[in-house]
C-alpha cells in the first residue's frame, strides 16, 4: 500500500516552506536578492541548509519561488483595492495608489524582486510579474475606455508604460529616497496623477480621484 502523507504532515511542510520563504523574505528585504543565500536564509529560519535544499534543490529555485510569493500577495492587493472602489476611474487610481504605496514601504524588497539583476532564468519570472501589473492596468483602462470614461487608447501600451513609470520613479536607482511617511505618501500621489494625467484624465477630476484614495 503506497505511502500517503496525513493531513499534519502536510500541513507541517507547507508551514516549513512558508517559514523560508519568510526567512528569504526578510533576507531580500533588508539586503537585496544578493542576500538570499541558502546559508543565511537556513539560519534566519532557524533550520539546517539541507533543509532548505529538500524544499528548493537550488538557489534559483528559492529565489523563483520568492518573487512568485511577492507577486501573487501584491496583485491580490492591488486588485483588492480596485475592487473596493465605486467607479472605474477611481479603481484605476486606487490600482496604482495601492501597489505605490505598499512598494515605497518595502521598497528594498520591491526592487529586489521586480528590477534587481538577478540570474537570467529567475529573471523570467520577474519578468512575469511584471506583466501580471501591465495585465491588471490594461483590464481596468479597457473598462474606463468601454464606459467612456477614458478617451480610446491602446491600452496594451499604456499599461506597460505606467508599470515603467512607476518602477523607475519609486523603486529604481534614480527614484529619490523619502525620509518620513508624509513624503512617501506625497510621492504615492504625485504617480498615481502622473499615471491618470497620461492616460487623459483632466486635472481637476484627477486630483478628485486620488483625493479619494485610501492608502494602507
Amino acid at each position: 500500500m503506497p505511502y500517503r502523507r496525513t493531513e499534519n504532515i502536510v500541513r507541517r511542510l507547507a508551514e516549513r516552506e512558508k517559514t523560508i520563504l519568510d526567512a528569504a523574505m526578510a533576507l531580500a528585504g533588508e539586503g537585496g536578492m544578493a542576500a538570499v543565500q541558502v546559508a543565511a536564509v537556513a539560519s534566519r529560519a532557524g533550520i539546517a541548509a539541507g533543509t532548505v535544499y529538500r524544499y528548493f534543490p537550488t538557489k534559483n529555485d528559492l529565489v523563483a519561488e520568492l518573487i512568485a510569493a511577492v507577486a501573487g500577495r501584491e496583485l491580490e492587493a492591488m486588485q483588492t483595492a480596485a475592487d473596493a472602489a465605486p467607479g472605474p476611474l477611481s479603481a484605476l487610481a486606487s490600482a496604482i495608489a495601492r501597489f505605490s504605496a505598499r512598494a515605497l514601504a518595502e521598497r528594498r524588497l520591491a526592487w529586489a524582486v521586480i528590477g534587481e539583476a538577478v540570474d537570467p532564468q529567475v529573471d523570467v519570472m520577474r519578468l512575469d510579474f511584471r506583466q501580471s501589473l501591465a495585465n491588471e492596468l490594461e483590464r481596468r483602462i479597457n473598462i474606463a475606455i468601454g464606459l467612456r470614461f477614458l478617451p480610446d487608447q491602446d491600452a496594451r501600451l499604456a499599461a506597460p508604460a505606467i508599470v515603467g513609470a512607476l518602477m523607475e520613479g519609486l523603486l529604481g536607482p534614480l527614484a529619490p529616497v523619502y525620509e518620513d511617511a508624509a513624503a512617501a505618501r506625497e510621492a504615492v500621489q504625485t504617480v498615481t496623477l502622473l499615471s491618470l494625467r497620461a492616460l487623459g484624465v483632466f486635472d481637476a477630476r484627477a486630483r478628485g480621484l486620488v483625493a479619494q484614495v485610501v492608502l494602507p
